[in-house]
């Protein structure tokens, strides 16, 4: 992973968690003329918003399962992210450190990691269970890098709120999917410290590029195993389209943005929305209903993610 990888998740997590980091200049045009309070909530704004394209994404990303296999879906979202996100940045790839290509390896790995294991989590199981697992790797991360006990707490009411999703169907799920979405939660916990150096180490939008052509290239063999030359279905690369568009290029950009801003500890407490967004999604697209139970655990995350914005809020306008 490079000498600076090295220095472990926990370190670096520590490290995001310590500070937030201020845009670049481009990016800093987005919060230009705003006030403290509203150029704090910016970031949030951001996180929202990929939060809401990446599940809507995966909704129709289970839609695609059946043409490509979960592995091939992975493959065409990454590989069709890479191609738009080099077209849209031409990232420069003189003048890096090690330190730089490692946490860019770094990132690509955790990248592919999480929509492998995530995908195959979603073949089998329900959307909303797969996401509810999976959130429990930030959940862990923003105990783990928090310095302040309300942090603790926030991450323990939104624990709550996911546990209720799940509708306490946890023993009742397939074993192996239930693992699957455990290990993507425990990746997508690596990809928030990892995103997060990468979006320090290079300016706007580049080292997400790279690191999106590392977990192309990560997933690739994998993909063609399991869908060979259905990948090359046009109808499938169109539907492979939008899923990269919807689940890998708007929100690993604006997630990149906000932790430039966020520490890693609030944005993984942010990350409690997800199986919020999720179930409505599911919802919207593959017609999953909304129990009494699912809107409380809703109202509950939603709550542990405004409690984490205040404290964003407070932290910026004491300094």
């Amino acid at each position: 992973m490079g000498a600076d990888v090295g220095e472990g998740v926990g370190a670096g997590a520590e490290q995001a968690a310590a500070s937030a980091v201020v845009l670049p200049e481009a990016a800093g045009a987005l919060d230009r003329g705003a006030g403290r309070g509203r150029g704090a909530l910016g970031p949030v704004a951001l996180v929202v918003a990929g939060g809401l394209s990446v599940q809507f994404g995966a909704a129709v990303a289970v839609l695609l399962m059946p043409r490509a296999g979960a592995l091939g879906v992975v493959t065409l979202r990454l590989v069709l992210a890479a191609v738009v996100l080099l077209v849209i940045c031409r990232p420069r790839l003189r003048g890096h450190s090690r330190a730089d290509w490692g946490t860019v390896v770094a990132f690509g790995a955790a990248m592919a990691g999480m929509n492998m294991l995530f995908y195959q989590a979603a073949d089998r199981i329900p959307l909303g269970a797969a996401v509810t697992l999976e959130v429990l790797g930030p959940l862990a991360l923003s105990v783990i890098v928090s310095r302040r006990l309300i942090n603790v707490v926030w991450a323990c009411l939104a624990l709550g709120g996911v546990v209720l999703l799940s509708g306490g169907s946890f023993d009742r799920l397939d074993p192996v999917g239930a693992a699957f979405a455990l290990g993507a939660g425990a990746m997508w916990a690596t990809y928030i410290v990892f995103s997060a150096r990468t979006g320090r180490r290079f300016p706007q939008a580049d080292g997400l590029a790279l690191a999106m052509v590392v977990g192309a290239v990560i997933s690739l063999p994998f993909g063609i195993v399991e869908a060979g030359d259905k990948l090359l279905v046009p109808s499938t690369i169109g539907l492979g389209l939008a899923v990269a568009l919807m689940s890998s290029v708007l929100p690993y950009t604006l997630e990149l943005l906000a932790l430039r801003r966020l520490p890693a500890s609030t944005f993984a407490v942010l990350m409690s929305l997800e199986p919020a967004i999720a179930a409505t999604a599911g919802f919207l697209v593959l017609h999953q209903a909304l129990s009494a139970a699912d809107a409380l655990a809703i109202a509950l995350v939603v709550a542990a993610s405004m409690g984490a914005v205040r404290t964003q809020v407070g932290r910026a306008r004491g300094k």
